[in-house]
C-alpha cells in the first residue's frame, strides 16, 4: 500500500525567530498582518530575545551587521607573517622548549636563570593582529537568544544546540505528546534524517579541533565526534527521541534539507516508517567558512555591493539589502539556521488528529553531469523541477495544476543562480501549461543557511498557506534584465494572495547537487484524504484535531511565559544488552518489541 507522507510540524530557528506558530514567518512580514496577529509576534519575539521593546526586536532580527557574539568584521583576527631582521631573543617556559624549536632557535640561559630562546636574523614569525573583514553582513539567530542556555550543552557546537532547540519546538508544534506517538508506533517505525552541510565548523566542533595547535589550545575528546556533519540526527536519536529507528542521514551541499525529505518521504511512502524526523542545522557564520566562500567570490562583499549602490568607500552598505534574489546583485548573504519537520504517514496522521499542514508526495533529485567547474549551475536542476511539475500536474488535473501553484525559489543572490533558476522555471511553466507562478525568495530576509535553506523555504510556505500573505523581495528595486519572467511573478512588496495549491520548493547546491520538493497546501491534502478515506473518517480526524489544536495552543502560551526547557535527556532510559531479548520472532528491548518478520516475493525464495 502506498502511503501518503503528511507533513504534521514544523520547528526550528533562524534569523526571522522561531519556526512553530509560523513566528519566523510572520516577523517577515510582521508590517502586513492584522494587530492580533502582529501583537503575537511581538510576544514570540520576547519571549525568546528577552525584550519587548518592538524597535530592539527589529534591529536584532533578519539580515543585520554581524554581531561581536560571532566576530567582529571590523577586527578579525589575522596574523601577518614577519620575517626577522636582526637577532632576537624571547623569553619560554621550559616545556615549550623541549617539546622542540623552530629552525634557526636556540636555547639560551640568561644571567637572571630565566628561559630563552635566541632567534638568529631571518627568522619567519607570525604576528598576531586584525583585519576589516570582507563581509560585514549575516543572516544570525536574534539578538539575546542563545539556545544553549535551555540545556545542558556543555562543549556543544552551536548547529547543535540549535539542532536540540530545533526538534523540540517541532514537538511543540505537533501538539501531540511524543509517548502518544512512540505508543502507536513500532520502535524501528520512526526515520531521522537530519545533518550539516558543512560540519560543526565552530571551536566546539572540527574547527576548534583543527585550529587548537596553531593557537596554543589543546584538542579535546569532544571536538572529532561532535565535528561530524550526521551529529544533528545522532543528537536527536539519543537524547530527544531516544530513537531506535532508521537513521542515516544524506548530505548534499545547499540541497541537504531536501535530500533529507527525500529519504523521509520515500521511507513513509513504501511503509518502512510511519513517522519521520527530517532537517538540517547550520552553523556558518565563522570567520573562516566565511572567508573560504568570500575567496570564491561566492558571498556579497562590502566593496562589490557598494559598487552596486554608487557609495564611497568609507561608507558602510545597508546591511538589510545585501542578498537581492533576482536582482541586480552580487553574491549571497551568509546565515544560520536549524529547522526540523515531522512527517506521518497518512493514516497515523488521520487517527491522532494531527495537524495536516501539507502533504509531499514525492522529492526529485539529480546530478548535473559533466560540469565546467564543481561551484557552477548546471543543467540538473531542469531534471528535479520538471519531475516535480510533472508529478503535481498529474495529481491535481492540468487545469488545476495550470492555475494555482507557486515555487519557493533558491535565489541566492548571486548573477549566475538568477539568470539559471529563473529559465528553468520559465521553460518549465510554459512546457507544462502553467499560466502563471508565483515566485517567493525568502533568503532576501534571512539570507542562505546552507543545508538547512530549503527548509527556510519549506517553513516560509507554511506560513503563506496559514496567513495568505505573501513575502516580497523587498531588498529590490526591480528584477534585473537578465532574469527570464515568461509565466513568472516576481512580488517586490508583501501582499495579500490566494492560498496556493501547491508550492515546488527548489534548491540547488555545489557539486551539482540539485533537488525539488512536490508539496500540496493543507486544503489539497484535505481533499485527498477525504477522497482516499471517505467523509466519516475525515470527520473523525476533525474531531480529534480540535483537542489536539487546544494542546498545541496551551503549549505555546507556556513557552511565551518561559516554560523553553527543550526536550533533552542525557544519560537517561540507557539499555544495557541484559535488557535485550531475542527469539526467532522479535526484539524485546526492554518495554519495546521489534518484529522480525520480514518477507521478498516468493520468486525469489529457495
Amino acid at each position: 500500500m502506498l502511503h501518503l507522507p503528511i507533513l504534521v510540524a514544523a520547528g526550528g530557528i533562524n534569523s526571522a525567530g522561531k519556526t512553530s506558530n509560523r513566528q519566523a514567518f510572520k516577523r517577515m512580514v510582521i508590517d502586513a498582518l492584522d494587530a492580533t496577529d502582529r501583537g503575537q509576534t511581538r510576544d514570540a519575539l520576547a519571549a525568546i530575545m528577552g525584550t519587548a521593546d518592538a524597535s530592539a526586536q527589529d534591529a536584532g532580527t533578519l539580515i543585520r551587521t554581524i554581531e561581536s557574539s560571532h566576530f567582529d568584521p571590523r577586527a578579525v583576527p589575522w596574523a601577518r607573517r614577519i620575517t626577522t631582521q636582526n637577532d632576537l631573543a624571547a623569553d619560554m617556559a621550559p616545556t615549550q622548549i623541549t617539546e622542540g624549536l623552530p629552525k634557526n632557535w636556540a636555547p639560551c640561559r640568561g644571567e637572571d636563570k630565566r628561559t630563552s630562546v635566541a632567534l638568529t636574523a631571518g627568522t619567519e614569525l607570525l604576528l598576531p593582529g586584525t583585519r576589516d573583514f570582507e563581509v560585514s553582513a549575516a543572516g544570525t539567530l536574534p539578538t539575546g537568544f542563545d539556545p544553549g542556555s535551555l540545556y545542558g550543552s556543555r562543549n556543544h557546537p552551536r548547529a547543535l544546540q540549535m539542532t536540540v532547540f530545533a526538534a523540540s519546538d517541532a514537538l511543540a508544534d505537533l501538539g501531540i505528546d511524543w509517548t502518544e506517538v512512540e505508543a502507536r508506533v513500532s520502535p524501528d517505525a520512526v526515520s531521522v534524517y537530519v545533518s550539516s552541510s558543512m560540519g560543526q565548523l565552530d571551536e566546539n566542533g572540527t574547527g576548534g579541533m583543527l585550529r587548537g595547535r596553531a593557537l596554543g589550545k589543546r584538542v579535546t575528546s569532544k571536538q572529532c565526534p561532535l565535528g561530524f556533519a550526521e551529529m544533528p540526527g545522532d543528537f536527536i536519536n539519543a537524547y530527544v527521541l531516544g530513537s531506535l529507528g532508521s537513521t542515516g542521514p544524506a548530505l548534499g551541499a545547499c540541497a541537504t534539507f531536501l535530500y533529507n525529505l527525500r529519504l523521509a518521504v520515500q521511507d513513509i511512502r513504501s511503509g518502512r516508517a510511519r513517522v519521520a524526523i527530517v532537517g538540517a542545522a547550520e552553523a556558518p557564520v565563522v570567520a573562516e567558512v566565511m572567508e573560504g566562500y568570500a575567496a570564491m567570490g561566492a558571498l556579497a562583499s562590502d566593496k562589490a555591493l557598494r559598487a552596486l549602490d554608487g557609495l564611497s568607500d568609507d561608507v558602510r552598505p545597508d546591511a538589510r539589502r545585501a542578498c537581492r534574489p533576482f536582482g541586480e546583485n552580487c553574491g549571497f548573504t551568509m546565515s544560520e539556521s536549524a529547522q526540523i519537520m515531522v512527517l506521518f504517514d497518512d493514516e497515523l496522521a488521520l487517527e491522532l488528529g494531527a495537524p495536516t499542514l501539507a502533504a509531499i508526495p514525492d522529492v526529485f533529485v539529480s546530478a548535473d553531469g559533466p560540469k565546467k567547474s564543481i561551484s557552477g549551475p548546471g543543467i540538473g536542476n531542469y531534471v528535479t523541477f520538471a519531475k516535480s511539475a510533472a508529478l503535481l500536474k498529474n495529481l491535481l488535473g492540468d487545469r488545476r495544476f495550470a492555475s494555482g501553484g507557486m515555487v519557493q525559489a533558491h535565489g541566492t543572490s548571486t548573477p549566475q543562480n538568477r539568470v539559471t533558476e529563473s529559465q528553468i522555471m520559465s521553460q518549465v511553466a510554459v512546457a507544462m501549461g502553467v499560466q502563471k507562478w508565483r515566485v517567493g525568495a525568502i533568503k532576501s530576509f534571512i539570507g542562505h543557511s546552507l543545508g538547512a535553506a530549503a527548509g527556510d523555504q519549506l517553513s516560509a510556505m507554511l506560513g503563506v498557506w496559514e496567513t495568505g500573505l505573501m513575502p516580497g523581495i523587498t531588498t529590490l528595486d526591480g528584477i534585473a534584465s537578465d532574469v527570464a519572467t515568461d509565466r513568472l511573478e516576481f512580488a517586490l512588496r508583501t501582499e495579500a494572495t490566494e492560498a496556493p495549491d501547491y508550492a515546488l520548493i527548489n534548491s540547488k547546491g555545489f557539486g551539482g547537487n540539485n533537488a525539488t520538493a512536490a508539496v500540496l497546501g493543507p486544503n489539497v491534502t484535505q481533499e485527498l484524504l477525504k477522497k482516499h478515506y471517505g467523509e466519516r473518517k475525515l470527520s473523525d480526524w476533525q474531531a480529534a484535531h480540535e483537542s489536539v489544536q487546544i494542546r498545541r495552543a496551551s503549549m505555546e502560551s507556556a513557552r511565551l511565559e518561559g516554560s523553553w526547557a527543550p526536550r533533552y535527556h542525557f544519560n537517561e532510559g540507557v539499555l544495557d544488552p541484559e535488557a535485550v531479548e531475542v527469539d526467532a520472532a522479535q526484539i524485546r528491548l526492554g518495554d519495546r518489541t521489534v518484529d522480525l518478520s520480514t518477507t521478498f516475493p516468493d520468486s525469489w525464495q529457495l
